[in-house]
Parts: structure tokens; sequence; C-alpha cells
């Protein structure tokens, strides 16, 4: 199981299409001595440690199990920079969501929301409470804090919901901070002063057995 390893940073727009260009271009662009990794990716250090976990969560990058940690595009990475570099198409992000929604052990709260969390409407106090009797029921051996589950939450509800909705006064034209998983609309608010939010269920059971 693996908790905060995207260090609250949720993928951003046009941050997938940068790390696969960096990754064909150099391998070891994350871990390169003669160049700053952020001056070529244009991210903050705690950014660029980010990317590179999530280039691999969502499987389109695998690093080398070598001494050196370089990165390669994984078959399904060289069939997105192929076809749809710039992930415009909807049916390249639900490909990409089905494989982040389904590795437990890496993005194991991402796991759980899709695939065990039963509730239909919840707050971020359900999802931190189901969620450490799961992991106690898989058996982890190290405990979780409650801190590290409220912040994969809100990682969560920020990657699926538009800055528009959740947000608006601090949407602008220049402001590009949007996840593009936002398209799906795979999470919606139910009740905003009580910070509930809400499951579209029928894309959900689509989405997790496969059918999109």
């Amino acid at each position: 199981m693996k908790f905060r390893a995207h260090d609250t940073f949720y993928i951003r727009k046009g941050w997938l299409s940068k790390g696969m260009k960096c990754v064909v271009a150099n391998e070891a662009v994350f871990i390169s001595k003669e160049e700053n990794p952020m001056d070529i990716l244009g991210l903050g250090a705690n950014m660029v440690k980010a990317l590179r976990y999530w280039l691999q969560v969502v499987e389109l990058t695998e690093e080398s199990k070598k001494r050196k940690r370089t990165q390669q595009l994984t078959p399904l990475g060289q069939l997105v920079f192929d076809n749809d570099r710039y992930i415009e198409e909807l049916g390249t992000l639900y490909l990409i969501q089905y494989r982040l929604a389904s590795n437990k052990d890496e993005a194991t709260a991402w796991y759980y929301f899709f695939n065990e969390l039963s509730l239909a409407e919840y707050s971020r106090d359900d999802f931190v409470d189901m969620i450490q009797n799961y992991i106690r029921m898989e058996g982890h051996e190290k405990n979780v804090a409650s801190r590290s589950l409220s912040d994969a939450f809100m990682c969560i509800v920020n990657t699926y919901l538009p800055r528009y909705k959740s947000n608006p006064s601090r949407v602008s034209a220049e402001n590009n901070i949007d996840c593009p998983f936002g398209e799906l609309g795979l999470i919606d608010i139910l009740d905003k002063r009580k910070k509930r939010t809400k499951k579209a269920h029928q894309l959900l059971h689509q989405l997790i057995h496969g059918l999109l």
C-alpha cells in the first residue's frame, strides 16, 4: 500500500504529455545531474517528484530495475505518445483512469475509492474512517496517519472536480491548474456547505469493469 507519494499534487493539464516527451528525449530526465530536472520540466522540486510518481502509477512510464533509475515508455505509454500525445481524446483519459483506479499497490487511495468505497455520497471524514477500516482488514502492518488519508481524499477530489465547480471565484483564463480527469465527470458536489460530494455511478460501473 502506498499513500501520499504524490505529495498532495494531483495531475495538472499538460503534465503527462510533458513528462512523456521529456522521458523520450532523455530517459534520465528525473535523475539527471547534468541538467536540472526542474528547469527541463518547468516545475518545482516537489512537483517534479509528483510527476515522476504519476507517470508510473498510470502506467505511461516505468523505471528501470537497474541501479540507475531511468524511465522508459511502457507499451501503453508508447501507444498514447504515438496516437494522442496531448491526451485530448476522452477514450485516452478513460484508459489512463482505468489503469490508475486499478493500481492497488501504488495508488491505494484511488483503488479503494473506485473499487471498495460503497457510499454514493460521502465527506472527507467518511472516506478517512472507511479506508482506515479497509487498511486494517487488509492486514497492513503499519498505521497510516489520518492526515495522509485526508490529504489523499482531497487529492482525489481535486483530480476529478473542476475548479469552476469547487472554487469558481478563483478561476481565470491564465490559471491552468485543473486536472484533465475532471472532463470525465466522475465526481460532483452534492452539498458545498457540508463539504459532501457524490459519485457518478453509471460511469464508474462501466469504467471499473473495463467497458469504456
